[in-house]
């Protein structure tokens, strides 16, 4: 049987399955305190296991690559949300059990984000992955988590937690199939970090019996139960495949020589040494929001260069493209966002920010220009959210104020895309970053897995807005456009992408082999003819197979 999913990450794998265990057993409703139990020791107990529950996260963190790091620092905080403690530490006053109390606490928060709905509503599983962690430190039992096994196989779930997904043993679990969750969920993201092919919104998996032999295509998204002939020598294909991505010379190039340097996306110091080791060319998007994250107060300059220059070392003389704070939405801080807005997707995110608490970002400016001053990278600075020619004025004239040399812009808001001849007069790069322009442009939030089919870079609409973009970086002088969204590491669409005459891509580092490889297979104008596939047709289907049917050098690697 064959069940149809969303690939979030390419490769074909024949394994046995295990499903996720079953959750944490509820406590009983209508729990109460034990008689005599001074309810300030329960919360105090309550407290103590919260903090138990955040530290163990941090540690997961310490051992998690790329985007994984970041997701459980994002997921740590949420042991320490005070919403939820509040309100557990009211119903232990009231005489409710301490682990009642937390479970029904934290009910009410995953409702509240739910109700908040885009990315808010993504925290809300967060939120219950706490709860179970913080009961199970009450109860002092393990923490729910991936199934152990001596021997390789394929996890199924109906999604997974941050804190899972991002210590996954690569070795073990060969791939991921979930029924929920979206293309761009924890799960999907952290999959493509971790190189692990994968599935999500793959409806119906959890009735394939435990221990049966499935397989797994992360690129054509489906899982199929009992594997036959077809399935098992496309999984060899994709085994052998290995020693031609090895081939990878770290230069991103059609076959008739035009130039693509493909860079990497980064968080921190640790992912761009990793990057450097992969062959990128340089940085593409540096997320410096990392380094805010687990604060209540924001970041000295001082300490802000410091984790700005290490990253800029392991790219002597090489580009570094630096996105400022793009806090808001999913990544709330508080002392720089409102958790309490309706819509945080459309709201006072990335560069709004300085709308509202100015100083932040002309502080963080001077950081990235202080971390320039003893290092050889060549550092551009970009902002997120930009949505009109006069907020990039005023960007670039931040920037020139720090001594920052090359300011951009992200193309994210269809505004920009739409307009960009007129708003890259005022500087001097665009780089599209394609989740958020999906999103946005298709009106599709891009957490939500009913809704993977329309949040999809392959829309034509979409990648009509890419084409705009680049023309008008033509008509503003010629400016560089870059792509630093998910859509770079799909190497059909990183061709269709060159062919729409985007200079730069920039991907999560463990893709660069199979997009440089696939890149080198066509020439530009054969790239041109494919991007004019995509662009003109009729749906994202039909564009995506149009454009990988001509490209056999997808079939042989298994991509």
């Amino acid at each position: 049987m064959t069940f149809q999913g969303v690939g979030v990450n390419p490769g074909r794998v024949i394994a046995t399955v295990k499903h996720m265990p079953e959750p944490l057993a509820e406590p009983p409703a209508g729990e109460t305190l034990p008689a005599g139990t001074d309810p300030a020791e329960a919360i105090a107990g309550l407290k103590s296991a919260a903090a138990a529950v955040h530290d163990e996260l941090k540690e997961r963190a310490t051992r998690a690559r790329e985007d994984g790091k970041a997701v459980l620092e994002a997921t740590a905080l949420m042991a320490k949300d005070t919403m939820l403690l509040k309100a557990a530490g009211k119903l232990i006053t009231a005489g409710t059990g301490v682990e009642r109390a937390v479970w029904e606490a934290a009910d009410g928060v995953a409702a509240q984000l739910k109700a908040v709905g885009g990315y808010m509503a993504e925290r809300a599983t967060d939120v219950l992955d706490v709860r179970a962690r913080i009961v199970a430190q009450l109860r002092g039992v393990p923490a729910p988590g991936i199934p152990s096994s001596d021997t390789p196989f394929i996890l199924l779930a109906e999604d997974l937690a941050p804190a899972d997904t991002a210590t996954l043993d690569t070795s073990v679990v060969l791939a991921l199939a979930t029924s929920g969750g979206g293309p761009q969920s924890h799960t999907a993201i952290i999959a493509r970090s971790l190189g692990l092919p994968a599935v999500v919104a793959a409806a119906g998996i959890e009735a394939i019996a435990e221990g049966s032999e499935v397989y797994v295509d992360g690129a054509a998204g489906v899982v199929v139960d009992a594997p036959g002939d077809a399935e098992r020598e496309a999984a060899a294909k994709w085994a052998t495949s290995a020693a031609t991505l090895a081939s990878f010379d770290g230069t991103g190039t059609t076959a008739d020589g035009h130039l693509v340097p493909l860079l990497a996306n980064v968080g921190n110091a640790k992912d761009a040494e990793a990057a450097a080791a992969l062959g990128a060319q340089g940085v593409g998007l540096f997320r410096t929001e990392f380094c805010f994250l687990e604060r209540d107060t924001e970041p000295t300059v001082d300490e802000q260069a410091a984790a700005y220059r290490a990253v800029f070392a392991a790219f002597p003389g090489r580009k570094v493209v630096v996105r400022t704070l793009d806090a808001g939405a999913d990544k709330p801080l508080p002392f720089l966002t409102d958790a309490t807005e309706p819509n945080p997707a459309l709201g006072v995110r990335g560069y709004r920010t300085d709308w509202t608490t100015p100083g932040v970002l002309e502080r963080q400016l001077s950081a990235i220009a202080q971390a320039t001053e003893d290092s050889e990278a060549d550092v551009w600075v970009m902002a997120p959210m930009i949505a009109t020619r006069p907020e990039a004025a005023h960007f670039a004239g931040l920037c020139a104020a720090a001594g920052l040399k090359t300011p951009g812009v992200m193309v994210e808001v269809p505004s920009v895309a739409l307009t960009a001849g007129s708003v890259l007069q005022e500087v001097d790069f665009a780089s599209l970053g394609t989740n958020d322009l999906t999103q946005y442009a298709m009106a599709a939030d891009r957490m939500l897995g009913p809704l993977a089919g329309l949040n999809d870079p392959w829309q034509p609409a979409v990648l009509r807005l890419v084409q705009l973009t680049v023309e008008g970086a033509k008509a503003a002088g010629d400016k560089a456009v870059g792509v630093c969204g998910e859509s770079a590491a799909d190497p059909a669409l990183a061709v269709v992408l060159t062919g729409l005459g985007v200079n730069t891509l920039s991907m999560t580092a463990r893709s660069l082999a199979a997009v440089g490889t696939v890149l080198k297979s066509v020439s530009l104008p054969e790239a041109q003819e494919l991007a004019a596939l995509a662009v003109n047709a009729p749906t994202a289907a039909e564009g995506r197979e149009a454009v990988r049917s001509r490209l056999p050098m997808l079939a042989e690697l298994g991509l």
